[in-house]
Order: C-alpha cells, then structure tokens, then sequence
C-alpha cells in the first residue's frame, strides 16, 4: 500500500506540475491572444508564438460538462501511470521468487529439518513461499496430496496477483467510452449551436464545440493507449514469473516424491553391502 501511495502521489506530482507549467506558459501570452477577434486566429497566432494556448487547446472547455470530462481523463491518465510503476515495482521477479527462500527452503529439506521448512514457508509472504507453504503443509498426507496442493494454491495465489492489474484493464477499456462520450456531447453542442443561429452561427461558436468533442477524444486515448498496452506487459511478466516459481517449488519439495526416497535408500543399502 505504501508503494502504491508513493506511486501515484509521484504521478498525480508530476503531472499538476506540467500541467501548472503549461498554465504559467499560457498565462505568459494571454495578452497577445486576447486582442484576436477570431477563436480561430487566436489559436493560429498562440501556436506561431511558442504554444501559448498550448492549455487552453489541451486542459481548458468552455462548456463546463465538458471541462469536467477533460479533466476526469487527465487525472485517470495520471492514476493509471501511477499503478504501473507500482506494478512494476511490487511484481519483480525478486519479490515473487525470493532467492534467499528458495535457498533456505532447499537447505532445511535436504537436513530433513521439515518443521523448520514448514514454519520457514509459513512466515514467507511471496509467491514462492506461499504455493511451498500450501505443499509442505500436506505432506503427512504423500506426495499426490502435496502436487495437487501445490497447483491448487499456485492457481490461486496467481489470481490474487493479476486481480490489482485488472484496474489498468478496465481504465484502458472505459476511458475510450468516456472520449467518445465527450466527442458525442461536444458535437451535439456545436449542431445546437448552428440551430439557435438559425444556420449562420458565428464560427466561434461551433469551434468551442468541436474542440471539446476533439479533446475529450484526444484524453481518452491518451489514458487508454499506455493502460492498455501497460496490462499487456505486466500481465504478461506476472505469467512467466509465477510460471517459474511453480517449477522452482516443485523442485524444491522433490524430495518428498517416492522415487526420490527409493533412490536414497537404495543407495544406503549399496553402500551397506
């Protein structure tokens, strides 16, 4: 939970101070634009002088609907590139499948101290730990029973693991609907706009409409873009991690398979005679 506090604090940081940024810039050439008659000159002229209405083209709606939309993306666009860096972070093969407790485990199972393994596996709050713990557990019960177990609890435990994720799935998802939702408003207000004209709307007018419909367009795919492709990676990554922790775990509970167990004693028994 801290990870993810201190990710998406530095996210939502980052952001309002680009965004503060951009305002400070177009505050700086406010003066030029106001003396344009024409929206859109005004865009025209604050573009040929640096940007200057770099904000009020990308964060500023006249309508207030629309402005609440724009803005509900943008923050969406900053929470999402937050939970990404806190995935990656919190789901590194490091974490997942502790070398120390793969080491530890093995050590203890080859001195045939089991209670020790057992309560090694218990403490362990990762991947590895977890399944090894759900194995070690059935062992009064044979090998069969610490298989299954295994399985059981590696499905499981990869569940919990991809559930948090899902949030990126479902922001790449509904930020699209939510632009589109923006584009249908905002040209629905640029064609009332030309009805209470009476045909000849002043072009200033439907400008502010059609620039909503755009933005808010513009927003939901730059939120669903990188959450959508950031859910590939990291899905794909917590696969292939959890994917070799089942066969780390197996390993280590080897053991305890019968084969192993006839195979140690029938080399005691050659070394007898």
């Amino acid at each position: 939970m801290k990870r993810m506090a201190l990710g998406l604090g530095a996210a939502l940081g980052g952001g309002l101070c680009a965004v503060a940024a951009f305002a400070q810039g177009d505050g700086g050439g406010g003066a030029g634009v106001a003396r344009e008659t024409s929206g859109v000159a005004s865009v025209v002229s604050g573009g040929a002088s640096g940007g200057g209405s770099f904000f009020s083209a990308f964060f500023w709606s006249s309508d207030l609907l629309g402005l609440a939309i724009i803005w509900v993306l943008i923050v969406c666009s900053f929470v999402s590139l937050g939970l990404t860096l806190v995935f990656v972070m919190r789901y590194r093969r490091e974490s997942l499948i502790p070398e120390q407790t793969q080491g530890r485990l093995e050590e203890l199972l080859a001195a045939k101290q089991y209670r020790e393994a057992i309560a090694l596996a218990n403490r362990d709050p990762s991947y590895l730990g977890r399944i090894t713990s759900a194995a070690l557990n059935e062992a009064g019960n044979g090998y069969g029973a610490m298989e299954r177990a295994l399985e059981e609890a590696g499905d499981a435990e990869a569940t919990r693991i991809l559930r948090p994720i899902e949030v990126l799935n479902v922001m790449g998802n509904i930020a699209p609907m939510v632009g589109l939702f923006g584009t249908v408003y905002g040209m629905i207000v640029a064609f009332q706009r030309l009805v209470d004209a009476g045909g000849s709307p002043d072009p200033v007018d439907l400008a502010a409409g059609i620039s909503t419909a755009l933005v808010t367009t513009f927003w939901g795919l730059v939120v669903a873009i990188p959450a959508l492709a950031a859910y590939a990676v990291v899905r794909n990554k917590i696969d292939a991690v959890t994917a070799e922790g089942l066969v780390t775990a197996e390993r280590i509970i080897k053991p305890f398979s019968p084969r192993k167990k006839r195979a140690a004693s029938g080399g005691g028994t050659d070394g007898q005679e």
